[in-house]
C-alpha cells in the first residue's frame, strides 16, 4: 500500500516522464532508461541506509564521503595485489568503522546526529586526500568493473548488475524494516523513544546498528559507482550527500522521523534520476539538478509539515 508521499512522488514521475517523452524522442528508449536506472541504483543504495537512520530521528551527512572512502579503499587494494573480493570487503569494512564511529558518537556519547556526522564527514575527505595525494587511480580489474558496468538478461528485460543488487537490496531492507522486531524498534525509536527506554530496549546499541547499517549501504553504493566510472577520484561523491537525502525526503521519509519506507526511497531515487536525465536532455547544464533536488526538497518537506499539522488537529 502507498503512503500519500510515495502517491504524490509517482504522480510527480509520471509527469516528468510524460512531458519529457512529448519533448524528447530518446528518453522513453531502452538504452536510456537502462542508464537512468543504473545511475540511480548507487543513489538508492545509500539512501535506503540514510532513510533508516531519518526514521530513528537521525540523520547522517557523511553518506558521500564514505561512498568515496570506500571506493577508493579497494582499488588501492587491488593495485597493491589484494585479491577482487578481498578489496570489496576492505571498502565495506571502512563503510562499516565509520558508520559504527558515527553511531558511538551519536548513541552513546548522545551527541547531536547533525554535527557528528558532519565533523565525520570532514575527516573521511581529509582521509581519502591524505591516502590519495589527490590523485586519481584508474587501473582495476575487469572482475571489479563488472559490478558497476555488467548486463544481465532476465528474459526478454536486460538489467544492469547495478539495479539487480539495488533491487535485491530494496526487497531484503524492505522486510527488515517491516516483518522484523528490530525494524519495528527502528520506526518506534523515531516516533517515542521513552516508550522503548520504559519496555528495557537498548535504544543506544539500536542506534549504533542503524549507523553501521547506513555506512554499509554507503560503501556499497560507493563501490558500484567507482566500478561503474572506472576511476577512484578523492573528489568522487562531492556533494552526494544532498541527492541522498533528498531521495529519501521525496520518497517520503519524515526528518522528524518516526515514517518511511524502502519502497518509497527507490521511487524518490528514480525522480532523481530522471529529473536529471530530463535536464541534460533538455540541453541544461547539470548543476540546474543541484537548484531542482534542493526545490523538491523544500516542496516535500513542507507537505510532511503540512500533513503532520493536520494530524495534530484531528483533521
Amino acid at each position: 500500500m502507498l503512503s500519500r508521499h510515495e502517491i504524490i512522488a509517482l504522480a510527480l514521475a509520471l509527469v516528468i516522464g510524460s512531458v519529457l517523452s512529448l519533448r524528447l524522442g530518446t528518453f522513453l528508449t531502452k538504452p536510456n532508461l537502462l542508464n537512468i536506472a543504473r545511475t540511480f541504483s548507487w543513489i538508492a543504495i545509500a539512501a535506503f541506509g540514510e532513510s533508516i537512520v531519518i526514521v530513528t530521528g537521525g540523520i547522517d551527512m557523511s553518506v558521500g564521503a564514505v561512498m568515496a572512502l570506500a571506493g577508493l579503499v579497494s582499488v588501492m587494494g587491488m593495485k597493491a595485489g589484494l585479491p577482487v573480493t578481498a578489496a570489496i570487503a576492505a571498502g565495506l569494512l571502512v563503510g562499516v568503522l565509520v558508520g559504527w564511529i558515527n553511531g558511538v558518537v551519536v548513541g552513546r556519547v548522545r551527541l547531536p546526529p547533525f554535527i557528528v556526522t558532519l565533523g565525520t564527514m570532514s575527516i573521511v575527505r581529509g582521509i581519502i586526500f591524505g591516502l590519495s595525494g589527490g590523485w586519481s587511480f584508474c587501473v582495476m580489474p575487469a572482475g571489479f568493473r563488472m559490478l558497476g558496468q555488467h548486463t544481465l538478461s532476465l528474459g526478454p528485460l536486460p538489467l544492469p548488475l547495478p539495479v539487480i543488487i539495488m533491487l535485491a537490496l530494496a526487497t531484503l531492507l524492505h522486510l527488515f524494516m517491516r516483518h522484523t522486531v528490530l525494524g519495528n524498534y527502528i520506526y518506534t525509536l523515531g516516533n517515542s523513544e521513552r516508550a522503548l527506554v520504559s519496555s528495557g530496549v537498548n535504544v543506544a546499541a539500536i542506534r549504533v546498528l542503524v549507523y553501521i547499517l547506513c555506512g554499509a549501504l554507503a560503501a556499497t553504493g560507493g563501490l558500484l559507482m567507482t566500478a561503474r566510472l572506472g576511476v577512484a577520484a578523492p573528489t568522487a561523491a562531492t556533494g552526494y550527500e544532498l541527492d541522498i537525502i533528498a531521495a529519501a525526503v521525496i520518497g517520503g521519509t519524515s526528518l522528524l522521523g518516526g515514517e518511511g519506507s524502502i519502497p518509497g526511497v527507490l521511487l524518490g531515487a528514480a525522480i532523481l534520476g530522471i529529473l536529471h536525465n530530463g535536464l541534460v536532455l533538455s540541453g541544461f547544464s547539470g548543476y540546474w539538478g543541484i537548484a531542482a533536488n534542493g526545490t523538491m526538497n523544500l516542496i516535500f518537506i513542507l507537505l510532511d509539515r503540512w500533513r503532520r499539522q493536520r494530524e495534530d488537529r484531528g483533521l
